[in-house]
């Protein structure tokens, strides 16, 4: 590292038990809480809720509003947003001048016009946006639920706590809600999460036994539920419910958060958070205005400008001489000057971000994108960041069995034909050693088909499965392929059949302890006839200390962790009847407590289940890769780009599909942080990581919260410098935290891109949200900037159209800059010569003709212009990274074209007086000269800028000189019409040009022959 951080001595930024600094972390309760794990019982009782339906809070609102303005603020919002920048402001100021008698120069309209389109631009584009929004959330707000004790049905908004809602398949959960009562036996149901959470998996839920057959009055006279305080965890939750004097304990596998979609049958709800205190909403940031890169530089160049014309303006007058009235002529010195900040600049620059909208939604290559937001297409070329989803960004979501390893042996492709000769054969075949291999592998593949929670589901007689993890229906599916097929299940049973026979054998599911992000690991109780199993799957990290004792799992895990596979290490344990006996007293006790529930339950399982569990193997899942992720990601690197991936998946997940994706590069390290607790261990992995930039990090979402409360300008400082990070278990507001924190550290472009409803604050807090149409639904691409439809297609929307807009609005602003500047020190000059006399050169149309008709179109076209070939911009990606630089736009490049503008305008002016003299009755000759000079010099100055000429250019310059010289019969009010008849005035302008642009040529020849941009080396290449 080239500096280093005095670490030791570093002070946390709060106490462990203040209020967090930004985001939450899953053991953390809602902003201005204090941290769960260290909060006293006493005050947790406090801040719990009772809900009772016999009497809802009827003064909650479950509105949903993601509008951005009301009737009332719209304007004066608009107005902020746009005069908050000095560009504008001094547009505005001007044109105001203009009302004014003693200060008016030309006509009104020159100034006002161009302000007020801009306006109107902008605001209908607002206007619009948030008119769909407001759409939007009626639609939602105005859907219907049946609302027991109600006679009609109940509009989404006008549903509160404590009442009893029943929902219906396929409608949206309108409210977070406790599940009470469903139409399965079983008491079970299915949920959508995927604009939740992201995942496209069914969730299953489960009413609690003593509400299930409650009668509708019972449900309105007994129950009560008391509910944690609100908070943003999506995968957490404590609450009890009550009916008489039978309590039974609550977690998240009864609950039903709002923007869900139950998936089958009909379930009945108590709502328990509405509106702004749902889990969405507290993961939903709100959208705010997105202002370019670009525009923020020109701002800060136009202050500069706006300083000189004050200085110029005060200078001219102090030469003149204070007189009685010289704040007027500052005034009108400050107006005549005016053009050096030209109002055609911005107008000329939203015209543009049209264009190049319109170029990326009609690229053939990458079809179906969408411009959302124009605004700020030249962003796209200076991304130094790249913060993405995994699941159905990176990846497919789409798994599939690859691999199984028995110790000894391991099986793949084409291999996978014997594990299904050895299940059906029931392992018996063959020699002894045969069959011992035989009966492990029929061994772990019962276990497979057991230790899972997966559903089998028949629609029109088709078996399908459906489950809350993509990997178990992976290997149920898979189970099924070898010969032992998953046919039904319940909350109390499994039955499993054997192809080859038909047989069927039923077990009982006595307990299921489903996968967490702290525990790792799934296991499952069944009983078989008079036998009693305990069966596990979970990560390798977790599970090599609960097998026995084995000398190859390490190894096999790496070995397959290479490859990119998802592992699990699977285990089983057979259990007395006694031994169970005592684990379920002492599992029932510790389910009933209110406080550290999740930590009571697992001490239980530990201490009676988990040790010394018989090792049956090793297996192997691939999550496929979305379509050319791998050479995306490897030409976003070399195109300087640093990549971040943001998931809510399990560490395991995430390490193997930054492997496959190369997003780790080969050989390279992976320092992984997970359930960091404590400022010591926080400054412990801070000094690790300050000298080891060039490994990658792994961080879970728990030890990611806890550098943000303690370390959090050092953390991101440090990870900023790595190669990649990966950080895992994350919930939607810590992915929206981490790209704003990233933007405010760094003060670079952050690019974030996801395809679920759980990534929209994510992207809406990036300086560019991109989303991705998918299997998710469509409310990440909604929500973003720009909308695509695969991952690949992001590398020709940087590399390509970034590039491009980034390059094409730079030099447009220059040369508008420059075509406003050079008339201004025509005036100089002229005010100059005239005694310093604040009296107006060019006047009336010849101002507005200027910036319009005869320049505007060959400077337009310059948008059209290009360095490269598109398959050279893919080639060479290096290209991309000189452009966060920042060199097209900078200080230095705007000087130079100062200093264009300053020997130009005093050649233009200064020969056109040579030639005709200053004498009042000469002023129209004089004029005539200049202004035709001038402007044939904008005409071959934008010849001299374009590097690849096309057709449009080459018309729009014929079409200008041709218009130019077409309107001189008209002009006779500003020129000397018979001086055009004498051939004095052509050579007289042949000069003022070679003059004036001989040597500007010379300059960037020269320039071009000792240092050659690299774009040219790339060409010359």
């Amino acid at each position: 590292m080239s500096e280093s951080i005095p670490l030791a001595n570093l002070q946390p930024h709060m106490d462990e038990d203040s209020v967090p600094l930004i985001g939450d972390g899953p053991q953390t309760e809602r902003r201005g809480h204090r941290d769960h794990r260290n909060r006293h019982n006493q005050e947790a009782e406090a801040e719990e809720r009772v809900i009772d339906p016999r009497h809802p809070d009827l003064s909650t609102s479950n509105a949903v509003s993601n509008a951005k303005y009301s009737p009332w603020s719209f304007i004066p919002k608009i107005l902020y947003e746009q005069f908050k920048f000095f560009f504008n402001l001094y547009f505005l100021l001007v044109a105001l001048s203009q009302a004014i008698p003693a200060l008016r120069i030309g006509y009104l309209s020159s100034y006002v016009v161009p302000l007020a389109f801009v306006l109107t631009v902008t605001m209908g584009k607002e206007a619009w946006d948030d008119i769909l929004r407001r759409r939007r959330d009626n639609e939602s707000n105005s859907e219907t639920y049946t609302v027991l004790d109600q006679v009609t049905q109940v509009a989404s908004r006008d549903i509160h706590v404590g009442q009893l809602v029943q929902i219906h398949k396929d409608q949206r959960v309108p409210a977070d809600m406790v599940l009470l009562q469903s139409s399965e036996e079983s008491a079970e149901c299915f949920i959508r999460t995927d604009q939740l959470d992201g995942e496209t998996d069914w969730k299953l839920r489960i009413a609690p036994h003593i509400t299930q057959k409650l009668s509708e009055t019972d449900l309105k006279d007994l129950v009560t539920v008391t509910a944690e305080p609100p908070r943003k965890s999506i995968h957490q939750f404590e609450g009890k419910v009550t009916v008489g004097t039978d309590s039974m304990g609550l977690s998240v596998d009864n609950t039903m958060w709002a923007n869900t979609v139950l998936a089958s049958g009909t379930a009945v709800g108590i709502v328990v958070y509405v509106g702004a205190e749902t889990r969405q909403a507290l993961n939903t940031s709100r959208a705010g205005t997105k202002t370019g890169l670009l525009e923020l530089e020109l701002n800060s160049l136009s202050k500069m400008l706006c300083f000189c014309v004050f200085l110029l303006s005060f200078v001219l007058v102090a030469l003149h001489g204070f007189g009685k009235e010289w704040y007027v002529d500052v005034m009108r010195f400050l107006i005549l000057f005016s053009t050096i900040i030209p109002v055609s600049l911005r107008v000329n620059l939203d015209m543009a971000k049209s264009v190049y909208a319109y170029q990326i939604e009609h690229d053939s290559s990458i079809p179906d994108t969408v411009v959302r937001t124009s605004t700020i297409p030249e962003d796209l070329g200076r991304i130094e960041y790249v913060l993405s989803d995994k699941t159905g960004t990176l990846t497919q979501n789409d798994m599939e069995m690859k691999k199984i390893h028995v110790g000894t042996v391991s099986y793949a492709g084409e291999a996978m034909d014997e594990v299904r000769d050895f299940v059906n054969s029931g392992g018996e075949a063959g020699p002894r050693s045969r069959r011992e291999i035989g009966n492990r592998v029929k061994d772990i593949v019962t276990a497979l088909a057991i230790c899972h929670s997966v559903t089998p589901s028949y629609e029109d007689g088709t078996l399908t499965y459906q489950a809350a993890s993509p990997d178990e229906i992976a290997i149920v599916n898979w189970t099924a392929e070898v010969g032992l097929r998953l046919v039904r299940r319940d909350r109390s049973s499994m039955v499993l059949q054997l192809e080859s026979t038909g047989q069927l054998r039923e077990y009982e599911i006595l307990n299921v302890f489903p996968f967490t992000s702290e525990s790792k690991r799934m296991g499952i109780v069944v009983r078989d006839g008079d036998d009693y199993w305990f069966f596990e799957k979970g990560a390798d990290t977790v599970m090599a200390s609960i097998v026995q004792t084995n000398d190859w799992l390490e190894e096999e895990t790496a070995n397959m962790a290479r490859e990119g596979l998802r592992t699990l290490v699977v285990g089983r344990k057979r259990l007395s009847k006694k031994s169970y006996e005592a684990f379920s007293e002492a599992y029932a006790k510790a389910q009933m407590a209110m406080h550290r529930r999740d930590h009571a339950i697992a001490h239980v399982i530990t201490e009676h289940l988990e040790h010394d569990l018989e090792l049956l193997g090793l297996t192997g899942v691939e999550d496929r890769l979305q379509k050319d992720v791998k050479v995306s990601l490897e030409l976003l690197r070399n195109a300087g780009i640093k990549i971040w991936m943001l998931t809510g998946d399990k560490v395991e997940t995430a390490r193997c599909v930054a492997v496959s994706s190369k997003l780790v590069s080969r050989g390279q390290h992976v320092h992984t942080i997970t359930k960091l607790k404590g400022r010591e261990a926080a400054l412990d992995q801070l000094e690790y990581l300050q000298f080891k930039t060039d490994a990658a990090l792994l961080i879970d979402g728990e030890s990611l919260q806890q550098f943000l409360n303690l370390y959090q300008t050092e953390f991101i400082t440090v990870a900023t410098k790595l190669p990649a990070v990966i950080a895992c278990r994350c919930h939607p507001q810590q992915k929206a935290d981490m790209a704003l924190l990233i933007r405010q550290h760094t003060k670079k472009r952050v690019l974030c891109i996801g395809d679920g409803g759980n990534d929209v604050s994510m992207i809406q807090a990036a300086d560019v949200g991109v989303g991705i149409v998918g299997k998710e639904g469509r409310q990440a691409s909604l929500a973003a900037d720009f909308s695509i439809t695969q991952f690949c297609h992001l590398t020709k929307l940087l590399l390509w159209h970034g590039r491009n807009s980034y390059k094409r609005s730079a030099k447009l602003a220059l040369f508008v800059i420059h075509r406003g500047l050079i008339i201004s020190v025509c005036q100089t000059v002229y005010s100059v010569s005239s005694r310093f006399e604040p009296l107006a050169l060019y006047q009336g149309w010849l101002m507005v003709g200027y910036a319009t008709v005869y320049t505007m179109m060959p400077v337009f076209s310059l948008v059209l212009d290009k360095d490269v070939d598109e398959h050279l911009a893919k080639l060479y990606p290096e290209l991309y990274k000189e452009l966060t630089e920042g060199k097209s736009l900078s200080w230095s490049t705007f000087f130079i074209w100062v200093l264009i503008s300053l020997y130009q305008g005093i050649i233009v002016q200064g020969l056109a007086q040579v030639f005709t003299g200053l004498d009042q009755t000469l002023f129209t000759t004089m004029v005539a000269v200049s202004y035709t000079g001038l402007l044939l010099n904008e005409l071959f100055m934008v010849a001299l800028e374009v590097i690849k000429w096309n057709k449009t250019m080459v018309i729009t310059e014929v079409v200008s000189l041709g218009l130019y010289c077409g309107s001189i019969p008209f002009l006779g009010e500003y020129f000397n019409l018979e001086y055009f008849q004498k051939p004095d005035l052509y050579w007289q302008v042949a000069v003022i040009l070679s003059a004036a642009l001989i040597p500007v040529w010379a300059a960037k020849a020269i320039k071009a022959k000792l240092k050659p941009p690299s774009y040219a080396k790339v060409q010359d290449a």
